[in-house]
């Protein structure tokens, strides 16, 4: 909500070295670089959804929204009313508000939706968008995005997955995976040895038959383990 009446003149001082309060942002007009730039590499044919999208990011609301998810962070309930264990993370509303607002735009699949030329190029501009808005919930749409090209490459489990990461429909129940109308993925890809160089990882994976259990329906992550002498995703 934009202050009505901001007090500049102060006891103390004035406020004269701030700028205005912006309020609604139209982050997809109002930057004629990010537009030359998408036309220029191929992805003009993505114009309606950029402005979508450039629209609903930037405005104040969606701002006030990303500072309340920030400011209140998940919290762990273990335990129900009745003394049950439920190991829940409630996350505030606004987060969930973020989720919606940016998989309805399909900023963590539009690559993969919508192969072709420009592709690519149109997807680095939602993401480019939607995190001068909010960052946090940009790190579940990197993993979503990542995750494709590994889904494809494992047949076994690509027919199941896929469709629900290419959803464009958030679904925040805390329900397994295979009753929701979309998911996302989670991704553990470095330790304190390796840091941001994956190939210094020192975990290793070591074949135990298959791996099963209700906890793998509800929270798919996607591990970077070493093989052998290889190091390869494995889900």
């Amino acid at each position: 909500m934009a202050p009505r009446a901001p007090i500049s003149e102060l006891a103390t001082h004035s406020v004269t070295n701030m700028p205005p309060h912006i309020g609604d942002q139209d982050l997809w007009r109002a930057d004629r670089t990010l537009r030359f730039w998408v036309e220029h590499e191929g992805a003009g044919w993505a114009e309606d959804q950029l402005a979508r999208l450039g629209k609903s990011a930037g405005a104040a609301e969606t701002f006030e929204k990303a500072d309340d998810a920030n400011r209140y962070p998940p919290e762990l309930k273990a335990f129900d009313r009745y003394g049950m264990r439920i190991n829940q993370v409630e996350f505030h509303p606004a987060y969930h508000d973020l989720m919606e607002l940016a998989i309805s735009h399909e900023v963590p699949n539009f690559a993969w939706a919508h192969q072709g030329a420009g592709a690519q190029v149109a997807h680095m501009a939602l993401t480019y968008m939607f995190s001068q808005a909010e960052g946090g919930v940009m790190c579940p749409m990197a993993m979503t995005y990542s995750v494709i090209p590994v889904l494809r490459g494992n047949p076994g489990i690509s027919d199941e997955w896929i469709p629900r990461v290419l959803s464009t429909s958030y679904d925040s129940r805390d329900i397994p995976a295979s009753e929701k109308s979309g998911a996302t993925i989670g991704m553990f890809m470095t330790e304190k040895q390796g840091g941001s160089d994956v190939r210094a990882n020192t975990t290793r994976a070591v074949p135990v038959g298959a791996v099963t259990g209700e906890g793998v329906k509800r929270h798919p992550v996607l591990t970077l383990l070493r093989h052998e002498e290889l190091t390869h995703l494995s889900s």
